[in-house]
């Protein structure tokens, strides 16, 4: 292998993509960024959930939200569903891997937040089964996912499926479009 072919062949994947989410997402962004500022207008919040390097993304973009994303301002609520150790090791072990993010939408969600499930194949049974309890308790869905959408579009009131079938291309657009939330979010608010 030479190093510097594989530097540009990468770059040159990631743009493609690129390109592609660009054509393809305009229209379900400003969907999604809408179901976000009016949830957070209305005293909701926001919940994020993923596995693996998604729960990364769900973790990340939390954060950017509850501390700050660009402008110091007042804390916008969200919560990464993977974080609490305790929660999954005990859902997990009690009820299943597949119930550990459903459990706790049951227990924290309320009709009007947002529940953003993350997973690049869109067929994870903990986020398909997150999402059909956010459904019945009347949470707002969200989906980011790839490839065909997997499951996840038929639960989701608007979803960003990355036009790409490698996992970290589709990961590489989640979270460049998770910040543009995060910085769009913002903005709208005007929270400084």
């Amino acid at each position: 292998m030479d190093p510097r072919d594989y530097f540009n062949d990468e770059l040159e994947d990631h743009g493609e993509v690129l390109a592609k989410t660009r054509a393809a997402l305009g229209p379900a962004f400003e969907e999604m960024l809408t179901c976000w500022i009016t949830a957070i207008k209305g005293g909701n919040k926001i919940l994020f959930f993923g596995n693996g390097g998604s729960a990364a993304d769900a973790q990340h973009l939390a954060a950017e939200l509850v501390i700050r994303f660009v402008e110091d301002r007042k804390p916008i609520a969200a919560i990464a569903l993977n974080t609490d150790t305790s929660a999954l090791t005990a859902g997990a072990n009690d009820l299943g891997f597949d119930e550990i993010f459903a459990r706790q939408i049951d227990a924290l969600g309320r009709a009007g937040d947002v529940a953003v499930g993350i997973s690049t194949s869109g067929t994870s049974p903990n986020i398909v089964k997150a999402l059909e309890m956010a459904r019945k308790k009347g949470l707002v869905t969200n989906a980011f996912t790839g490839r065909d959408g997997g499951k996840m579009p038929d639960l989701a009131d608007v979803s960003l499926i990355v036009p790409a079938q490698s996992t970290r291309r589709i990961q590489e657009m989640h979270i460049t479009l998770g910040h543009m939330l995060c910085g769009a979010l913002e903005k709208s608010l005007k929270l400084v």
